[in-house]
């Protein structure tokens, strides 16, 4: 390992009162909009819902007791690549075989918060009625410009860029080869991890294929392929203008979100309900709901969160079309929006397995912890002699 490294500081952030009273006032001074009646979630955020959550938000959300259960898990801060960077550390509790490192990536509109029920699940499964020898270390981190890490200044980072920095935390934590799993943007960023630093990632896994990006004959398409690719488009015509915000004119919607309390719950929580398996209060809890729009307004991150989607677009498709080497495997959930067939997971990854769970969405490791894993566990087992004790 290089000489030098930078010390990883322990971190527990604790919101002032003050900050919490202006959260309280924005949120009861809210100037609702109107709505059609009986609409619904159809146009986007049902307003009643809303007006629930936020009454709930100002008045009887318990900010400082999350906070504090957040405080439990080993959070630390470290400098890589020039920027401070959160992130939790936990290791194995009694391994009974070779440890294997488990970085986990999130995606948008989320943080360290998608893992914080599987982090005890991984590096403890014998507590959880699993295998003792299934334990992880895990390193969860917020991505530049999400929850506690910094915000870049200049330029947004893109996924590879990010890759290349969760490769820097790993060997700042003295982990030479490691596995690397996530969804969403964090699916990218695994993905990177594997094609940019294939002699450290063991194996890759994702709860997603991304969206379709090829640049060959449509001939050679599997007819799944090609339905799955009009499936995608039609789903980006109906879904997708969030994203066409995001990557087009960020800070137009980040002026309005990062002033609004009420305006960012309605941002986010319409994509929570969208992209879960059910209705919004079937896979979370009014407090694991405001937990996270809390990391997000007291951290003032929804602008940068948003940056990275325009970073990401100006990918190049040279970059976007490679094939991960790297053994991969999927586990795509049956909640989960744009599900890729297996010829197309065949045709851009050394795939090894793939999996279709029977329950849980976009968010599966909030969603459904003990399943999303059980997930992880199977897969990577095979790959726990190649890290080097």
């Amino acid at each position: 390992m290089p000489d030098n490294l930078p010390a990883p500081e322990p971190f527990a952030p604790q919101t002032t009162p003050e900050a919490i009273e202006d959260l309280r006032a924005r949120l009861r001074a809210t100037r609702w909009p109107d709505a059609p009646e009986d609409v619904g979630w159809s146009l986007g955020t049902d307003l009643d819902y809303l007006r629930e959550l936020v009454a709930y938000w100002a008045d009887g959300f318990d900010w400082p007791a999350q906070e504090a259960a957040l405080a439990r898990l080993p959070r630390f801060r470290v400098s890589v690549g020039g920027l401070g960077i959160h992130f939790v550390h936990a290791r194995a509790v009694a391994p009974a075989g070779p440890v294997l490192p488990l970085v986990l990536s999130h995606g948008w509109p989320d943080s360290f918060w998608r893992y914080s029920k599987v982090v005890s699940l991984l590096t403890d499964p014998g507590a959880h009625g699993a295998d003792p020898a299934d334990a992880f270390d895990v390193v969860v981190p917020d991505m530049p410009g999400f929850g506690y890490s910094d915000r870049p200044t200049g330029p947004p980072l893109n996924s590879i860029a990010v890759a290349g920095l969760w490769a820097g935390l790993m060997t700042v934590l003295g982990y030479e080869r490691f596995g690397a799993a996530g969804g969403d943007m964090g699916s990218h960023v695994s993905r990177y991890l594997a094609l940019d630093h294939p002699d450290r990632v063991a194996a890759v896994h994702r709860t997603d294929g991304g969206l379709p990006i090829f640049t060959g004959d449509p001939a050679t398409l599997a007819a799944e392929e090609r339905a799955w690719f009009a499936e995608t488009a039609t789903w980006s015509a109906t879904e997708g203008a969030y994203g066409a915000v995001h990557r087009t004119k960020p800070q137009t919607l980040a002026a309005a979100l990062n002033d609004s309390p009420a305006g960012l719950a309605a941002w986010i929580v319409e994509k929570l309900q969208s992209w879960s398996d059910g209705d919004i209060e079937d896979s979370y809890t009014r407090d694991e709901i405001l937990t996270l729009l809390s990391i997000y307004w007291f951290t003032g991150t929804i602008g940068s969160s948003m940056r990275m989607y325009h970073a990401n677009a100006a990918i190049s498709a040279k970059q976007l079309t490679r094939r991960v080497e790297v053994p991969s495997g999927f586990s795509l959930f049956a909640g989960d929006v744009v599900r890729p067939p297996r010829a197309w997971l065949e045709r851009t990854a050394n795939t090894v397995r793939v999996t279709e769970p029977e329950r849980g969405g976009h968010f599966a490791a909030f969603e459904e912890p003990e399943l999303y894993a059980r997930e992880l566990r199977d897969f990577f087992r095979p790959y726990r002699g190649t890290v080097p004790a």
